[in-house]
């Protein structure tokens, strides 16, 4: 544990209740990508399958139950909530996400840690979670209004992951100086495909208007 994981860990909690503080106070859920969130459920779930074989810590166990029970949350609460799913945007949200899930299988298979199934799919959480904002992104650039709180949330999650970068970097320097390829490759991207979206996000902020992506 060091500052930037924390922080990282913080942000990404931040996202979530953001997330949730909208769909639970305006009943709504215009603007987020139901695929986007199944995407992140399943990283959930084959990451942390480990919490039924092996215990970390408190804060690990309390960490991987809040993800996986808050993403399971939000994609029933948008597929099934009598409100909430009349406000999803299913004509805009048409993104082929089982492609990327097809994509990560095949990299989980051929480039894991080590060939045992808690390896594998833990490769396969990192490579999928490394594309899962993609259907969001896609969705937001459909959107004509990017409300506050979306924005907010999709910003967060970039944060989240642009601090694990120097938590890298950091036990890197401060450790026993391993590279770890399939994050750090897998971080980069991510953080690669939100570059867009800081820019705009940013200048809006500065400029005090309403955010909007170029289509």
């Amino acid at each position: 544990m060091n500052l930037f994981r924390l922080a990282g860990d913080i942000t990404h909690l931040l996202s979530i209740v953001v997330l949730f503080r909208k769909i639970r106070t305006t009943k709504s859920c215009a603007g987020i990508s139901l695929k986007t969130q199944e995407l992140y459920g399943l990283v959930f779930l084959t990451r942390y399958i480990d919490l039924v074989i092996k215990y970390h810590s408190l804060y690990n166990t309390l960490g991987k139950l809040i993800f996986i029970g808050t993403s399971l949350a939000t994609v029933w609460h948008m597929r099934y909530h009598k409100l909430v799913k009349q406000t999803y945007n299913k004509d805009q949200d048409t993104f082929r996400h089982y492609y990327l899930i097809l994509l990560c299988v095949g990299l989980a298979l051929l480039i894991p840690r080590s060939f045992t199934v808690i390896e594998v799919l833990w490769a396969f959480s990192i490579y999928l979670e490394a594309v899962a904002i993609l259907p969001q992104l896609v969705l937001l650039q459909r959107s004509r209004n990017i409300d506050n709180l979306t924005g907010n949330y999709v910003f967060l999650l970039g944060a989240y992951r642009a601090l694990y970068l120097l938590n890298w970097i950091y036990r890197f320097f401060t450790g026993l100086h391993r590279v770890l390829w399939i994050p750090w490759v897998s971080g980069l991207v991510q953080t690669a495909l939100y570059a867009d979206f800081f820019y705009y996000y940013i200048k809006s902020w500065k400029k005090h208007e309403e955010l909007k992506l170029p289509a």
